[in-house]
């Protein structure tokens, strides 16, 4: 056998042992752990909905889910080690609203690109905030809320867990729609703003029913409005911001499970499959249903289009807030 068809030959056999050992790779993900990054501290929303879905996504996958939460900088300390990460598919990052539409305009020297240094791999819920005000306030709807607003000629105060979050956005559509006037108090954390709620230090505030919820329940605050275009099935006798006669003042946030770029395309999918039948299966989504969230089973596609939209439609009202925050880092 002559040198070209010999070498002709290892080129075969090559190619016919990837072609081999390839599939076997896919079939062995995950051999290890695997890590979710979550980018706020324990107990919050974002940590709870992950830590569930994980928990039984953990079962399927016959693999161990670490929850790591690694606040900072509304979530870009967490974004900034998932871009770093090698894309192996054992190092992921639930995002959301915030990290991914959101902090695109409000820093202007953000180091991540949301749509470039991330591989999308499915949606995991929706939810919006509610309208709460205090018992003591004379607004029983939306639309009493907005004729007392009117009445003050320094018109109302409203709390939010800080810049350029769903809660102060979700103001600033109120104020414009509703032509009233809102001054902005903007907190560390949800929590310090439902306290100050609650005590009416603030007049109003948009927050998520885990977050407020049990001073509801308690009789210390009242909802007026979920800041969606549905009802959700927890509050049926909650009306929409639409219903309410403000179908601007709305925002679907949502949280998606992310891995680095350049994670290999069979990973993706594997995790995707296998997120979406923990998100489907019966206990996670009554769980999710009982927090008053919505399953949000997606595609890897379906999730990235959702992001792309999300930074043009928040991205316009961050600009028209004027909100800026001060640092990426």
């Amino acid at each position: 056998m002559n040198p070209i068809s010999i070498r002709r030959l290892l080129v075969v056999i090559a190619v016919a042992a990837l072609l081999v050992v390839s599939p076997s790779r896919a079939d062995d993900y995950p051999s290890r752990a695997i890590t979710i990054v979550v980018p706020f501290p324990p107990g919050g929303s974002s940590d709870i909905v992950m830590r569930l879905v994980a928990s039984t996504a953990s079962e399927i996958l016959k693999q161990t889910i670490v929850i790591e939460n690694r606040p900072g900088a509304a979530g870009n300390v967490a974004a900034m080690a998932i871009k770093n990460a090698p894309p192996d598919g054992y190092l992921l990052m639930l995002g959301h609203t915030g990290t991914h539409a959101i902090n695109p305009t409000l820093y202007s020297d953000l180091r991540f690109d949301p749509i470039k240094d991330f591989a999308p791999i499915t949606g995991l819920v929706t939810f919006n905030n509610i309208l709460n005000v205090p018992t003591a306030s004379p607004a029983k709807t939306v639309a009493e809320l907005a004729t007392y607003a009117k009445s003050k000629p320094e018109g109302l105060s409203y709390g939010s867990q800080g810049v350029g979050t769903g809660g102060h956005l979700l103001g600033v559509l109120f104020a414009k729609h509703a032509g009233i006037t809102l001054v902005h108090v903007p907190y560390r954390g949800v929590a310090p703003a439902v306290t100050d709620t609650v005590a009416g230090r603030v007049d109003m505030l948009f927050a998520g029913y885990l977050s407020s919820g049990s001073h509801v329940e308690a009789g210390r605050l009242r909802l007026l409005a979920i800041a969606g275009s549905k009802r959700h099935p927890r509050l049926p006798d909650v009306p929409t911001t639409a219903e309410a006669g403000y179908p601007e003042v709305r925002m679907d946030q949502w949280f998606g499970l992310f891995a680095p770029a350049k994670t290999p395309a069979h990973i993706v999918q594997k995790l995707n499959t296998e997120f979406v039948k923990a998100l489907q299966s019966p206990e996670v989504r009554d769980k999710v249903l009982s927090q008053v969230f919505s399953v949000m089973a997606t595609t890897p596609d379906e999730l990235g289009a959702i992001v792309a939209r999300d930074i043009v439609r928040l991205g316009q009202v961050v600009k028209d807030s004027g909100a800026k925050a001060p640092d990426a880092r």
